[in-house]
């Protein structure tokens, strides 16, 4: 196939540069950034469980919609690779060194871009480095550090849950369980959130934690101490040095998208009475609230990223070997075909896609979630009267390609 003309009419049907660039619906720019559930469902229509789409730079992927196809992609390393060296377009020199997609789906030498023994490797080394760090007091720093972002607005009476709370605190959690400082941790929300974001600044961004990780893990080779870098770095699986600097990030990247799911539940709790007084009265658990967020507004609306193995059908269509698949997980959790009807609860139901699924599952999820039960319960400890500032139809939210994200939540409490 020539990529050099995408549109020209004897490409494969199926491939997604045979539509035309022109042709193709972008997941990034002015739609996307304001109506991703809407182009979600018209590719739905359009083209099925699988659709082909175009990323930052233009960049040709398949959109996976559907849920079974969604669990049949991340179920199946040997076919869905996670090796972004078998990425087509990356190997032709399509996709420039400075493009906002080589942080997202580049190769590293960590267990997200890894699948088999490697993948199997070093996914041990973090699960027992996050393990251990749970057991050495996740709640309690999450305590503190929610008490202590309460204590920035508690006397002014209101507050935007989003900027002075939910994008904080995990980050903050997550840095001191990395062996960061609170100051270096408040550094990196930003350049997380344009990580994530995509855009001009997302490799020069990328930089900056990869260089605050290079410093950390040099500094802990010579002073250890309690925390994941230590860890990593003493591991029977012996990480090298880049190996530890790389899952520190994914790790802090992981923290990141737990913000979004901190300002969804926090949304849900305060636009529904009912569920509010259920929380607040000890009648519905916070686990309930999560699972509905992960089901209707999962943190990662996309998930990048899957790549062909081989020449293999999808949904339909003919996938290529080397062709780019990322996966809708907002999608596949609304799929008809799995929840016909949207409005019945999903209370009890864990079969979400919020946290990926297969091999590659989020290994962190039980911190991410602890993380949020503390951070929901010291907030209504402390702020009494708390309540939406605002009429819950004026929220508004911003999509990148990969993350929905709440603007602003903004409250009043009791003084």
């Amino acid at each position: 196939m020539n990529d050099q003309n995408p549109g020209r009419p004897d490409a494969p049907r199926g491939c997604p540069v045979a539509h035309g660039s022109a042709e193709l619906v972008r997941l990034y720019g002015p739609e996307a950034a304001t109506d991703p559930r809407g182009i979600y469902e018209r590719l739905r229509k359009e083209h099925g469980s699988v659709a082909p789409v175009l990323l930052e730079g233009d960049i040709p992927a398949w959109l996976v919609l559907g849920y079974r196809d969604s669990r049949r992609v991340l179920d199946n390393p040997r076919q869905f690779a996670r090796d972004g060296r078998i990425w087509r377009h990356w190997r032709e020199g399509r996709v420039a060194d400075n493009s906002p997609l080589v942080p997202m789906l580049a190769w590293r030498p960590d267990c997200v871009s890894q699948d088999g023994e490697a993948h199997r490797r070093l996914r041990g080394a973090v699960s027992d480095g996050l393990q251990s760090a749970a057991s050495r007091g996740i709640r309690r720093h999450a305590t503190h550090f929610a008490n202590k972002q309460i204590d920035a607005f508690a006397d002014a009476g209101r507050a935007d849950l989003v900027a002075d709370y939910a994008d904080l605190l995990p980050m903050l959690v997550t840095a001191r369980v990395l062996g960061l400082t609170e100051a270096q941790g408040r550094r990196l929300v930003e350049s997380c959130a344009q990580v994530m974001k995509g855009g001009e600044d997302a490799v020069l961004h990328d930089g900056v934690i990869r260089e605050i990780f290079g410093d950390l893990a040099e500094r802990r080779r010579s002073e250890p101490a309690s925390d994941l870098a230590t860890s990593l770095l003493e591991h029977h699986a012996g990480l090298d040095h880049d190996e530890v600097v790389a899952h520190l990030r994914a790790v802090l990247i992981a923290a990141h998208v737990t913000t979004s799911l901190l300002a969804r539940v926090l949304e849900l709790m305060l636009t529904d009475a009912s569920r509010f007084s259920g929380l607040i009265s000890g009648q519905l658990n916070i686990t309930a609230v999560m699972e509905e967020a992960m089901w209707n507004s999962p943190p990662l609306a996309v998930l990048p990223g899957r790549f062909a193995a081989s020449d293999i059908e999808l949904g339909g269509h003919r996938i290529e070997e080397g062709d780019l698949l990322v996966l809708g997980l907002g999608a596949g959790n609304v799929d008809p075909e799995v929840r016909p009807d949207p409005g019945v609860s999903v209370h009890g139901n864990q079969s979400h896609l919020a946290f990926g699924a297969g091999p590659h599952e989020c290994p962190g999820q039980s911190i991410g979630t602890s993380i949020i039960e503390i951070a929901v319960d010291v907030l209504l400890h402390r702020l009494p009267g708390l309540r939406l500032a605002v009429p819950a139809e004026e929220l508004s939210s911003t999509a990148s390609t990969w993350m929905t994200l709440l603007d602003s939540l903004p409250v009043e409490f009791e003084v």
